[in-house]
């Protein structure tokens, strides 16, 4: 990947700071979509209720049960199954519901803007090989644009968690609301069809979307 695209991606760590959560914690569509991060995700979950339940039943077991009905194997084994389970279905629920929507949407929306910065540096593989008929002009125009949408997804995940924290205090505050898609609809227009040009049609549709989610935050404020 060429720097220009490897400095546009936006890090793991730079979306806990902006959303105030871990990205790996929240489940969206793309993440279900992608089979190794949706298998990640369960791995994670299963490894964190496996040590509580671990933690929970030897407290149960080695306080309560083994000083009134001694030593008990089977009964050990069948509440650390019924502890796992509740434990598993009950964070599920718990991050539904504290999960806000609008943040969900919005980082399935960064998972789309690096799924198309991938197909730039798929381009730019094939364009070396040969394979593909490169233009610099348009390379340039989707880094440009790629560059704004960052912006509006950087400002728009900044704006989702003020908004959570504050909300009548920011919700009229419409710098907060300024965004790029204008820019990039301009830069569409002046794009030849071409695959670069679907690309950037893809990211002003990502933009549109990010700016739609903002909006009816807004209006709930």
């Amino acid at each position: 990947m060429q720097p220009d695209l490897m400095g546009l991606e936006i890090s793991k760590g730079e979306l806990r700071r902006l959303t105030g959560v871990s990205p790996e914690r929240v489940l969206r569509p793309g993440m279900v979509a992608n089979r190794q991060q949706r298998l990640k995700f369960w791995q994670n979950e299963i490894s964190l209720v496996f040590v509580l339940s671990v933690v929970i039943v030897g407290l149960i077991y080695g306080l309560i049960i083994l000083p009134t009905i001694g030593s008990a194997i089977q009964l050990g084994i069948v509440l650390f199954i019924i502890v796992a389970v509740v434990l598993l279905l009950g964070r599920s629920l718990w991050q539904r519901l504290q999960t806000p929507k609008v943040l969900i949407k919005l980082l399935d929306a960064v998972d789309q803007y690096h799924a198309l910065i991938v197909a730039v540096d798929v381009n730019d593989q094939l364009a070396v090989s040969g394979d593909l008929d490169n233009s610099l002009d348009d390379r340039e125009q989707v880094i440009t644009t790629l560059q704004l949408l960052r912006e509006d997804l950087v400002q728009a995940l900044k704006t989702a968690r003020l908004l959570r924290d504050n909300k009548k205090l920011l919700a009229n505050q419409q710098e907060l609301f300024v965004n790029n898609v204008t820019n990039i609809q301009a830069i569409k227009e002046n794009t030849q069809a071409s695959e670069y040009g679907q690309i950037i049609n893809q990211l002003l549709q990502i933009d549109l979307d990010v700016q739609a989610e903002l909006r009816k935050l807004q209006s709930q404020c």
